[in-house]
């Protein structure tokens, strides 16, 4: 393993962060440690300053007393001996200039008076310092030493700090990258390889693979052992969810294979019934329709009328017949989907119905162009019902219209067939699509109750939608919807 491993690593993240607290630490430590350093000298070299200032004005009060000026020179004149005094000058009470003293450097001085009540002050602009000491004989005031100067060796001081401190600073932070490099592979190495572990179990969904367990028993070896336990769990439940899956997949294609038997026994018996009820009832009708050709002088209007209702028992038999094949044809018939012209379909069904009641009146409105993908013999089943059911309920209605329309959107076709014929109270509108659900009695129109639910189911087999909307006396409007 590298010593600096790339950046987004947690190694990385833990290297530098213990070097950034390092660094930080150290350079706080330093700069405090300069500062305290330079106000302490500052202090020291103000009080050495004030000390000769003191010493100088007391040499000079008989110079002042006396008014010799030479002598007050002489004294000012043994400070070149300082390095750091760039000038010195003894001002008297009335502000003159009395003996000064430049240094080889020169100096331009200024001489601000002291506070009142203040014997000495100064003032400090950068390393320069400017210091009045003010001369006292016998309590008296008799002028001012002001001494001018620069800290030179505050300078030198400093950077002499600064370079031990650099110094230091290098060690502590090698120091601190050996600790770092040995704390990274106590704590960074477990965790890493419990990361790279956790990645290639997640690619590879093994989950029989394990994490090494650490030499230490901390918080990261808890971590591991969790993270193996975690492991050890999911390979069991994935064990189990495997068996789980089979037996279901076996259970699955078993019960498939009996609803596949169950489907042909239904089929064939639907068909067997279908052909043994209506061997006697095409007697029974057929029976009928001689007794009426042939006999009906001979009866009386009682006779007549037992007839009359036989051939019309018989017929709704017969329909009731068709309709339940068809619903159970609707459930059970395998979907053979094809492009399927719903408009073609619906003037067909039309058609068929005027020549069969040549005598009704009703006007036929069809949108061309609704073209679906379906199976073709059940969304005849499903048109043929919605378009009879139109016409059935629009039969007592003089001006009768029907109309087939779709829309289409970005998804999905929907189609209607719109009447205005009886209509339907809109608070039944969800007993419509149920088997043997009427809303309108036998007196008023004749039917079996199992035409919409064929509807229904044959659209739902296709994933789609059925509603319908109406009112009553005022038509009605059956919807469905097919995905594209």
């Amino acid at each position: 393993m590298t010593l600096f491993p790339r950046a987004t690593s947690i190694s990385a993240k833990l290297i530098r962060m213990n070097l950034l607290v390092s660094l930080t630490a150290l350079v706080l430590a330093c700069v405090a440690f300069f500062s305290y350093d330079l106000v302490s000298f500052q202090a020291s070299l103000i009080r050495d300053l004030a000390a000769e200032a003191r010493i100088v004005g007391s040499n000079s009060v008989s110079a002042l007393l006396f008014n010799d000026k030479e002598a007050a020179v002489n004294t000012l004149t043994a400070l070149s001996g300082s390095h750091d005094i760039l000038g010195a000058a003894i001002v008297g009470n009335d502000g003159k200039v009395f003996a000064g003293y430049r240094s080889r450097e020169g100096w331009a001085m200024r001489f601000p008076p002291l506070v009142a009540g203040r014997n000495q002050q100064y003032w400090i602009s950068g390393r320069d310092v400017l210091l009045a000491q003010r001369i006292i004989f016998q309590g008296h005031s008799e002028g001012t030493v002001y001494l001018f100067a620069r800290l030179g060796e505050l300078g030198t001081r400093a950077r002499r700090y600064m370079l031990i401190a650099a110094v230091i600073l290098l060690l502590c932070l090698g120091t601190a990258m050996i600790a770092t490099v040995s704390f990274r592979r106590q704590v960074a190495e477990p965790i890493v390889a419990l990361a790279e572990m956790s990645r290639k179990v997640s690619k590879d969904r093994n989950y029989s693979l394990r994490a090494p367990p650490s030499r230490d028993r901390d918080e990261v070896s808890v971590l591991i052992d969790a993270f193996n336990e975690m492991l050890a769990q999911i390979e069991q439940r994935d064990i189990a969810l495997r068996h789980a899956k089979d037996e279901l997949e076996e259970r699955v294609q078993e019960r498939t294979a009996e609803l596949k038997t169950a489907v042909r026994e239904l089929e064939a018996f639907s068909y067997t019934v279908a052909h043994d009820l209506r061997g006697p009832l095409d007697a029974v009708s057929g029976i009928g329709f001689v007794l009426q050709k042939d006999y009906a002088n001979t009866m009386d209007a009682d006779g007549l009328e037992m007839l009359q209702s036989l051939r019309n028992s018989s017929t709704r038999m017969a329909t009731l017949i068709d309709d339940l094949l068809n619903l159970s044809r609707a459930g059970t018939s395998g979907l053979e989907r094809s492009t399927v012209d719903l408009s073609a379909l619906a003037t067909l069904i039309a058609e068929e119905l005027q020549v069969a009641e040549p005598q009704r009146k009703v006007k036929f409105t069809i949108a061309a162009g609704a073209i679906v993908l379906a199976d073709a013999g059940l969304m005849r089943v499903a048109l043929e019902n919605l378009i009879r059911n139109a016409w059935k309920y629009t039969e007592k209605i003089s001006d009768a219209t029907i109309e087939f329309g779709y829309q289409r959107s970005a998804h999905e076709i929907v189609c209607f067939v719109r009447d205005n014929g009886a209509g339907f109270n809109p608070e039944f509108a969800d007993r419509l699509f149920k088997p043997f659900q009427r809303l309108h009695t036998q007196g008023e129109f004749v039917g079996t109750g199992i035409g919409l639910a064929t509807v229904q189911r044959i659209i739902s087999r296709h994933g789609g939608r059925v509603w319908a909307e109406g009112i009553v006396d005022n038509g009605a409007t059956f919807y469905f919807g097919l995905d594209f």
